[in-house]
């Protein structure tokens, strides 16, 4: 059981003791900060809130909101939503912030309060930190009885995202209908369910078929979409015949697919795709956070633009994509930033765009990743226990590659001449994340594995 803090939010496990887990005294405590700190500088102030489907969702929910109408905040609740509809509806709603209550790839036993600013993108540092600080404190001035907020709900969002990703001018409503392409939707007991096949339909894609489609929480498998998590998706793409299969994660701002042969297209290679196309519409530079393939450099370059790293998190490729003015962006973990849509991963533009790329393809998706480099990350973690001194760690380890290339900006990143390694903790989780990525999946392992005995050696 956990919590953790961060300067993006508040995520942790639901039940136990109060500031060792996610217990409703923690959700008002950081409620009530974040709230407070948004009545800084004004007397009132708008929130937009949405959650996906967990178990825990509508209580969060309901904390949540009445926290922000204790303070005098009008809350606009849009009950069931995805991550990317709740920021867009903050810039929409011309509101001063928005909640997100979900606990994105994590299990069903966790939540969490993902903080947005005014622009509907997550809250910079120095205003997480005085969330922080504030909540530590709980120096909060609730509101007076006739200056209590209100509560609206809007449940119209839905469609609004989903006819912004139709207008969008890259997206090809026409050549994916002409496709009449079969989907397999995996949409993992959340609401994914609800705003994916919408897409789809809306797209003109008329044969849907969609596993996991209660929105319970009741997640039927690990919610990360990862492979060895899409065995059934899978499996049924081979079984209908269809042309590919989908996988969101529980707040759909993850997106992966799956081939008409049951093979995985490879999450990382969702914004290598995806890119591609994008630049061949619009020169420019691109960003991905620096445990991200290689590939999307070299595609980059194909295109005449500039590639550049930024350290991991949606906040810091934000940020360096604005630096660069990136014309598209995102994360290997099939995280797609579309910069003139909006500021945050999105698997729905996400989705407008591949089924447009795959539309003007003459063969299948399989030949479509066939004109992608086979590029292999291991992707590994190592849960970490109380007390481990992590910065000790990473300062051996430093010290014995210290004959290769280094980057320190977020964690280790080391160099072997066309391979890499990068190891970091999770802003999210109590764990060290080690990606190795080569051109071989034997030797991106040996380098991860050679990596994760490093630090268990120095752990003991």
């Amino acid at each position: 059981m956990a919590l953790i803090k961060s300067i993006s939010g508040i995520r942790g496990t639901i039940g136990g003791n109060p500031t060792e887990n996610l217990t409703p005294l923690d959700i008002v405590r950081f409620a009530a900060a974040y709230g407070s700190v948004l009545l800084e500088n004004q007397k009132t102030a708008r929130v937009v809130i949405g959650r996906d489907g967990r178990i825990s969702g509508e209580m969060v929910s309901q904390l949540v909101t009445q926290t922000l109408v204790g303070l005098g905040i009008n809350v606009v609740d849009l009950g069931l939503s995805t991550t990317p509809t709740v920021e867009m509806a903050v810039v929409w709603e011309k509101a001063d912030g928005g909640i997100i209550l979900t606990a994105s790839h994590n299990p069903k036993e966790w939540n969490a309060l993902k903080l947005l600013n005014s622009a509907g993108e997550f809250i910079s540092a120095e205003l997480g930190a005085r969330v922080l600080e504030l909540a530590a404190s709980e120096k909060f001035q609730f509101a007076s009885v006739d200056k209590l907020g209100s509560v609206t709900t809007n449940n119209s969002y839905f469609e609004k995202h989903i006819q912004a990703v139709l207008d969008y001018p890259l997206v090809n409503r026409e050549a994916i209908a002409q496709k009449q392409f079969k989907v397999v939707v995996d949409a993992i007991n959340s609401t994914g369910a609800l705003a994916v096949p919408q897409l789809l339909n809306a797209l003109g894609v008329e044969e849907v078929i969609v596993l996991n489609g209660e929105v319970n929480g009741r997640f039927a498998h690990n919610p990360e979409p990862l492979p060895e998590n899409l065995s059934a998706l899978s499996a049924e793409v081979k079984k209908q015949g269809a042309a590919l299969g989908i996988a969101v994660d529980p707040d759909v701002d993850r997106l992966c697919f799956v081939c008409e042969d049951g093979s995985m297209f490879g999450e990382e290679f969702t914004l290598v795709a995806v890119a591609d196309y994008v630049l061949s519409h619009r020169k420019g530079n691109t960003v991905s956070n620096m445990s991200s393939t290689k590939a999307l450099k070299e595609i980059t370059l194909q295109h005449g633009g500039e590639y550049f790293p930024s350290a991991v998190g949606e906040v810091n490729v934000v940020k360096k994509m604005k630096e660069m003015n990136a014309v598209i962006g995102g994360e290997g973990n099939g995280g797609i930033i579309v910069p003139d849509f909006h500021y945050g991963r999105d698997a729905l533009i996400g989705i407008g765009l591949f089924l447009s790329a795959l539309a003007q393809h003459k063969n299948g998706i399989k030949s479509f990743r066939n004109r992608y480099p086979d590029y292999f990350i291991s992707k590994n973690k190592i849960e970490l226990e109380k007390g481990i001194n992590v910065k000790e760690i990473f300062e051996q380890i430093q010290k014995k590659y210290k004959k290769q290339p280094i980057n320190t900006e977020d964690g280790l990143k080391i160099e072997f001449e066309s391979d890499w390694v990068h190891l970091r903790t999770s802003n999210t989780e109590p764990i060290i994340r080690i990606y190795a990525e080569s051109n071989f999946e034997t030797t991106a392992n040996n380098i991860a594995l050679r990596l994760m005995q490093d630090i268990k050696e120095f752990i003991q």
